[in-house]
């Protein structure tokens, strides 16, 4: 299975999917989102200098300019260092585990890897979020007490949220990985 194919988020916003299949029991997601848009950069930029301006007229107080051009560019490099997700990658390697990596619009990666031991099975699950239902991906681990048992629930694609058409496609590829184990 190769190919990107174009999805949308919760939101309606587009996200793409590249599959790459390594081999019979190892496959790679990423779901991509959009990057960071120059023109809501410039909106914001420009209303908060507007309106720190705007005070600066009446006070006549130049701590309030520079005050409002720093909180502003300390703002965006946050967000583009914590927030802004560019990409989240799923690696399932059959007998190894699964790998989840995710990276920022600031070059930062995340990775985490979870091992094929614990891991009980990934399934579609469906939550409230604000007033939708949602579904995501997720990792069901095994109680180490009861194998039959759940401990925990992980999260796949936090960030991107893709809908269901594209979750269903990432979830038949990763139960066939997992068939084979």
């Amino acid at each position: 299975m190769m190919g990107e194919e174009a999805f949308t988020d919760i939101s309606g916003k587009a996200i793409s999917l590249n599959c790459q299949s390594h081999s019979s029991f190892c496959s790679e997601f990423t779901v991509s989102s959009s990057k960071v848009s120059i023109g809501k950069v410039l909106v914001y930029t420009c209303s908060v200098w507007l309106l720190a301006y705007a005070v600066f007229f009446f006070t006549e107080n130049t701590a309030v300019l520079s005050s409002a051009i720093l909180i502003t560019l300390v703002g965006m490099m946050l967000h583009i260092h914590f927030v802004k997700v560019d990409h989240e990658s799923l690696l399932v390697i059959g007998s190894l585990g699964i790998q989840m990596s995710s990276s920022y619009a600031s070059g930062r990666e995340t990775t985490s890897f979870i091992e094929m031991s614990k891991i009980k099975d990934i399934v579609i699950n469906e939550a409230i979020y604000m007033h939708q239902i949602i579904y995501y991906l997720c990792v069901l681990l095994k109680d180490s007490s009861d194998p039959n048992a759940v401990s925990s629930v992980v999260p796949l694609f936090q960030s991107s949220k893709p809908r269901m058409n594209c979750l269903v496609k990432v979830y038949k590829s990763c139960q066939e990985i997992l068939s084979k184990c």
